[in-house]
């Protein structure tokens, strides 16, 4: 295929196969697309026009966008005339037009659900269900107060829950016990909510989180929309904007925190600080003017102990319609302390006729379910009860009934209506915490399918022919001899497992983890050697232009004197430099290529590939590692981090891959002395930096923006390099980023490393691998903004040399949370980049820690890889339990198992390779 976008076919196909199952995975899609259209000569102008006006939207955080916007995509690749297999063409035939700017969200809820009003949805026989209720719900209990309808956002928010959930604040609202689901922070554009999502609360992400196990066939998968006339257009259409399309969608989402609703509390109980429910008479209810002279809705309740005040503020008209004085409410909220009594903020509120009669909203513990208004919340809930009630029977249950017995695990529809509507006896808090005995099982599941479909690829890659390499002796010394310094002991037995890998006939798959500054490289040399010497080109893949460059400098000077050439495949210089260097990596005339992003590119070929070494691994999507393993036949491949994963990441993320770990530093390196300063001991920091400078070493100065931004009162690099020239006179300053050209980036970083730049002013550009071993203070400012594994790595850019070197880290007081406390303490105390991963898991969740969604995985929705580390090593004995008996899960025993994984992994074993 030489149609210069025949590239994307491969990526696209996977991305749009079987209704898009696998779009969730897929990540960065935009650079892919922006790659191949730089090079787009000679294509028709109306294809390209059409490419171009989908691009902003191909990694979309909606799903529906996304999937209107490839589709467009394919379209445009039709259009230009690239040959496409037929799922491709069928994409392409139902092309949308570009999706609209917004949507018109829906008004309050009133009356009776459409849904209820007419005849019930089909139950089997023998199956009780809710009778139907009127309705009057509360406005959303959200930290902006209730919205008016036509600003109502439907965004789905995710089910995992937090490990550790903090004491809820008086001054908080929503609180942590009972969170906003919708807050003012939902309908902000995506670029200014990022900022904000943090602390790896999950829940906070503004997409559906479903149980991975809905099945495709059979009544779970009757389209919601076949039931339209019951469900009503109100209620279908939020369903259908969260992403919810199916019966089995509504079991399978789980609720977000419960509220123990089994005793009501007369006003008087009422204790500030925590969630209460109970009944009382409207007196009197208006809009009152604010102490800023804004008004607000306050409405005082009432019963024989005394009385409370519901107050919401940004109100609409139409909340005064909920407070007729006179009407008797039920009121659940935080209660707080006010100068005029107690309160409720934003109180979700229900007509109290129901109370007697009603066994899904009162007298029981009830679940809250994500992503929903409040005003929401009674509908769905009634609805997740008939279908629970109805269809839970309709889960298959895909664990062999031995293993279940086993380990004392209830059935899976057991667990779900156990979830949705917990038992009478059972314990509040370890529903909210989704510790229950369901939320255990429905957990076990998750990991332990993970699990079983990452023993299946680790399987898959045994068996698979790949390339016998000669570690003979001599050629392994030969290797080793090209450095000229000795190995650590940790270096010397990781390179043995290495070769161990190549010198068999199957593929290697190989993970090398190791702390900043172990000496990765080093064994990438040595590896590469191997293949080398056996006639096979070797590819090295890093994250960042700098990082590549300085590899291909590593490699160039160590393999050029034994005869091997290096080149640089990049994305800077001229069309004809790029063009030469391709050209002579499809004619062998190179023998390393060194490069970013650019060697995946689909004019990028090799003339014998054998061996691939892929730098900070979790920094590139499933698709980008797939297209460039793919690029030669079943080549070894070494993958290396200098970012330590957890040992549940790891389990998790690299469980097909077999890890070597690199635990010991080379000899000279001295750990790096960490204090924590704040913004007003500035100061301080700047005596220190200007010692070390006056001794003849060099420094980094870190900030977390480019330049100044309105929204984000944060310290720049641009105006810090100008403050540092005052600061140190007579010192020569250099600035660096990710915004410049990368060749003003070397022409700095040279600079810097001959010494004639003394202070680095910089971004986290230099995060990974940069090396200047004169190099011995780092000062990271604003500190408080870095996740631990990220401060870790700037760390680690100071140390590399002889002499005692110093990391400073200057945080802002009126910023820091108890968070970023606790990370920059953590930092303080320990240079081990091991304990420090356990600790960034612990405090920000796998999400956070990760960057990004890792590509290639089922997603986790109960099991929490912080906390239920136990549950994970019980699921990997039990699964490969499993497979060392039957490798093909052949038997009639585990035959549900093999459903259970085609339709979590969705087709995602395809990819084995790359996991």
């Amino acid at each position: 295929m030489n149609h210069p976008l025949a590239s994307l076919v491969g990526p696209l196909k996977y991305a749009c196969r079987s209704d898009f199952a696998h779009l969730s995975t897929v990540k960065d899609l935009r650079s892919l697309l922006e790659r191949a259209l730089a090079g787009a000569t000679g294509v028709d102008a109306e294809a390209l026009k059409q490419l171009r006006a989908a691009l902003p939207h191909v990694d979309h955080p909606t799903l529906e966008r996304r999937k209107a916007a490839l589709r467009r995509v394919v379209a445009g690749l039709k259009l230009s005339g690239v040959p496409l297999p037929e799922e491709l063409a069928q994409v392409a035939t139902a092309a949308a037009p570009p999706p609209p700017g917004g949507e018109r969200a829906e008004g309050p809820l009133e009356g009776v659900p459409p849904w209820k009003s007419t005849e019930p949805l089909p139950v089997a026989p023998g199956t009780r269900t809710a009778p139907p209720r009127p309705m009057t719900e509360g406005p959303s209990a959200r930290s902006g107060g209730p919205v008016p309808p036509a600003a109502r956002s439907g965004t789905v928010l995710s089910t995992r829950a937090p490990v550790k959930r903090p004491a809820p604040s008086v001054d908080a609202q929503p609180t942590a016990a009972q969170p906003a689901l919708v807050s003012e922070e939902v309908r902000k554009p995506a670029a200014k909510r990022k900022k904000k999502v943090a602390k790896g609360q999950e829940e906070s992400r503004a997409e559906a989180k479903l149980l991975s196990i809905a099945p495709r066939s059979g009544p779970l998968a009757i389209p919601l929309k076949t039931m339209g006339k019951k469900l009503g257009p109100r209620l279908l259409a939020a369903l259908n904007k969260k992403g919810l399309k199916r019966v089995g969608d509504i079991l399978f989402l789980l609720p977000r925190c419960y509220e123990d609703r089994r005793k009501l509390q007369t006003i008087a109980e009422l204790m500030p600080g925590e969630r209460g429910v109970t009944v009382g008479v409207v007196k009197l209810a208006d809009f009152v003017p604010g102490r800023t002279g804004k008004r607000y809705f306050r409405a005082v309740v009432a019963d024989r102990s005394g009385s409370i005040a519901a107050t919401y503020f940004n109100a609409g008209p139409w909340l005064k319609q909920r407070f007729p004085v006179g009407k008797r409410l039920v009121l659940s909220g935080e209660v707080r302390a006010s100068m005029s009594g107690r309160e409720m903020a934003h109180p979700e509120i229900e007509p109290a006729e129901d109370l007697e009669a009603s066994s899904v909203h009162f007298n029981r513990i009830v679940p809250v379910y994500p992503g929903f208004e409040r005003g929401d919340q009674r509908m769905f809930r009634e609805l997740a009860s008939v279908v629970s009630e109805s269809y839970s029977h309709h889960v298959e249950e895909p664990l062999p009934e031995s293993l279940r017995r086993k380990l004392e695990l209830m059935t899976l529809s057991e667990a779900l209506r156990s979830i949705h509507f917990p038992p009478g006896d059972a314990d509040p808090e370890m529903l909210d915490r989704h510790l229950s005995p369901a939320h255990r099982r429905l957990a076990f599941d998750e990991l332990f399918f993970l699990q079983l479909g990452v023993g299946l690829k680790r399987q898959g890659v045994k068996t698979e022919k790949g390339i016998t390499f000669d570690v003979s002796a001599p050629r392994l010394e030969k290797a080793r001899g090209a450095l000229p310094f000795q190995l650590t002991g940790a270096q010397k037995k990781v390179i043995e497992e290495i070769a161990q890998d190549m010198g068999r006939a199957e593929p290697m798959n190989r993970l090398v983890q190791g702390d900043v500054g172990s000496g990765k490289t080093a064994v990438a040399v040595v590896a590469s050697l191997l293949a080398l010497q056996d006639g096979y080109q070797v590819a090295v893949m890093a994250p960042t232009e700098i990082l590549a460059e300085q590899h291909e400098r590593t490699f160039r000077k160590l393999l050029e004197p034994l005869g091997y050439k290096v080149g640089l495949v990049s994305a800077a210089g001229t069309a004809k430099r790029k063009r030469e260097i391709r050209e002579a990596v499809a004619r062998g005339e190179i023998h390393l290529a060194v490069g970013t992003h650019a060697l995946i590119q689909g004019e990028v070929a090799f003339d014998k590939l054998g061996f691939v070494v892929i730098d900070e691994q979790h920094r590139f999507g499933v698709l980008q590692r797939h297209m460039l393993m793919s690029k030669g036949l079943s080549p070894d491949v070494l993958v290396m981090t200098a970012t330590p994963i957890p040992r549940t990441l790891a389990m998790t993320l690299y469980g097909d891959l077999d890890v070597s770990i690199i635990d010991e530093l080379p000899p000279g390196r001295t750990p790096v002395k960490t204090r924590v300063f704040n913004d007003k001991q500035r100061a301080r920091v700047y005596e220190a930096v200007a010692s070390e400078v006056a001794k003849g070493h060099q420094a980094y100065v870190v900030y977390p923006l480019v330049e100044e931004s309105e929204k984000l009162d944060l310290e720049d690099a641009t105006r810090g390099a100008d403050k540092l020239r005052q600061v140190f006179p007579g010192v020569e300053v250099g600035l660096l980023h990710g915004r410049m050209k990368p060749e003003e980036k070397e022409l700095v970083m040279d600079a810097f490393r001959s010494g004639t730049i003394q202070l680095l002013v910089c971004t986290t550009v230099v995060e990974v691998g940069v090396d200047v071993p004169n190099a011995s203070v780092m000062v990271i400012e604003s500190a408080e903004r870095f996740g631990l594994s990220q401060l870790h790595q700037l760390r680690g850019r100071v140390g590399r040399g002889a002499a005692v070197s110093f990391c400073y880290l200057v945080a802002n007081l009126a910023r820091s949370s108890m968070d970023s406390s606790e990370r920059l303490g953590v930092m303080e105390h320990s240079s081990d980049g091991f304990v420090i991963a356990e600790k960034d898991l612990e405090i920000r969740g796998p999400g956070e820690f990760l960057g990004t969604r890792q590509s290639g995985m089922p997603e986790l929705a109960v099991a929490n890889l912080a906390r239920d580390g136990d549950l994970l090593s019980l699921a990997q004995q039990e699964a490969r339990s499993i497979l060392a008996k039957d490798p093909r899960l052949e038997s009639s025993e585990h035959q549900g198992l093999v459903k259970a994984l085609e339709e979590r992994w969705e087709g995602r074993l395809a990819l084995a390779r790359v996991g």
